[in-house]
């Protein structure tokens, strides 16, 4: 079957739920998208690795990926080999020394490992064709990835930030990374480095 090669695009807070989150894959060169839904946790998982942020502690990401390397394991590519009911499947290409294997996974965990690793993220063609989308304007213009976040005020309370001071960011920020919450760690510090320009 033939792999298409796809890019984290952007995650956005998904408005239906509020715990829940999409994760939107682009095509390389090309304009189809896929959005998966994903879990709060994994998408602060992938969002720490894209952003490059260093949490305090490892993430379960950065752990699984230290125990890789210890066994001298490599990530070589995630294929998204099947969607079903919404639901998408995909496998770990990994190999070591002597040995190639699969490994079945989730699509986020695959996602967020592939960033870390740095290895390209595929999906068979007729995973695109059964769930990829074309957003507007898309047709007219191949661009780069987005931010890993799209930034919404509402859902990012942007609009408070703005009202804070620098000293108060600072300090939110201190807070939010103890509470593990990166995705608004994220956002203030992007407040913060509009502040600075």
């Amino acid at each position: 079957m033939k792999k298409i090669e796809l890019q984290v695009y952007a995650i956005s807070h998904s408005i239906r739920q509020s715990q829940s989150y999409a994760v939107v894959l682009e095509e390389v060169n090309g304009i189809r998208k896929i959005p998966i839904m994903i879990g709060a946790s994994e998408a602060s998982g992938i969002a720490v690795a894209l952003e490059r942020m260093k949490p305090p502690r490892p993430l379960a990401y950065d752990l699984m990926k230290n125990i890789m390397l210890a066994y001298n394991i490599q990530l070589f590519e995630i294929i998204i080999y099947k969607v079903e009911e919404g639901v998408f499947f995909s496998k770990l290409i990994c190999s070591n020394d002597n040995d190639t294997i699969e490994i079945d996974s989730r699509t986020s965990d695959a996602i967020a490992l592939a960033v870390r690793f740095g290895c390209p993220i595929y999906a068979f063609e007729s995973v695109l064709e059964n769930a990829s989308m074309i957003l507007d304007g898309d047709a007219d213009s191949a661009r780069p990835p987005q931010r890993a976040i799209e930034e919404n005020e509402e859902e990012q309370n942007l609009s408070d930030l703005s009202s804070l001071s620098i000293e108060e960011l600072q300090s939110l920020l201190t807070e939010v990374l103890e509470q593990e919450d990166y995705l608004k760690a994220i956002a203030i510090r992007d407040e913060l480095d509009r502040r600075k320009q």
